[in-house]
């Protein structure tokens, strides 16, 4: 009788090598590119969405590569100071991966990845948490953009809802979110059904490094700061 592979013993050794393994193989990776590309850039972003960024990035895989992870690991790829940085001055770059942040390594001109970031926004819905950027509000009344099916799901979102005649009647006016305040899960599903987007998918420069070179983009920084962090 064949054994069970359920009960297979696992080797914890060999699952903590094989992630070494991938850490060297992330941090290799960083420093082979890092010889391959003119300009290196540390990137943030807001409202993060996989599938918009991966768009973004097939259109610049021609001339730019894109990381994100780790900062600790992109940190030690760098060097975090001028006596383990692979090329002079990234170093400092590095100090800056904090946060929601990545590394953009491009051959572009400095002038075109400007423009590139500055011009780029997507929108898309807003998730719980988020905050609201205007205050939405339903009048009592008719809702015909939904069908009768939708009516207990409505309710179940706090909305003050009935059917009549098969038709979605909001029984009262009903506020779904107010500006400046966090979506709750209820106010996100009911702006999604409505379409409204609320959310801005944005890729922000923070500093740009060049073998001659070294910029800040984001305002009330310098290099003081940088040395001192």
């Amino acid at each position: 009788m064949p054994k069970s592979k359920r009960n297979r013993p696992v080797t914890l050794s060999k699952t903590k090598k094989k992630g070494k393994e991938h850490k060297e193989n992330v941090l290799n990776t960083i420093r082979d590119s890092v010889d391959k590309y003119e300009s290196a850039y540390v990137i943030a972003f807001e409202n993060m969405r996989n599938l918009k960024f991966k768009g973004f990035k097939e259109k610049l895989k021609s001339s730019s590569r894109f990381f994100l992870g780790s900062n600790k690991v992109m940190q030690v790829a760098l060097g975090r100071s001028a006596s383990d940085e692979i090329r002079p001055g990234l170093h400092k770059i590095s100090k800056l991966l904090r946060g929601d942040t990545g590394l953009f390594l491009t051959n572009l001109p400095k002038e075109e990845v400007k423009r590139i970031f500055d011009e780029y926004e997507d929108y898309d819905f807003a998730r719980t948490g988020t905050v609201a950027i205007e205050k939405v509000e339903l009048n009592e009344g008719p809702l015909d953009q939904f069908t009768h099916e939708m009516e207990p799901f409505l309710r179940k979102q706090g909305m003050p809802v009935r059917l009549n005649k098969g038709v979605v009647e909001l029984v009262s006016d009903f506020v779904v979110c107010e500006e400046g305040k966090q979506l709750s899960p209820e106010s996100a599903r009911i702006l999604r059904l409505l379409g409204i987007k609320m959310a801005t998918f944005k890729l922000h420069l923070i500093c740009r490094w060049s073998s001659d070179d070294f910029e800040i983009y984001r305002e009330g920084l310098d290099d003081s700061d940088i040395e001192s962090s």
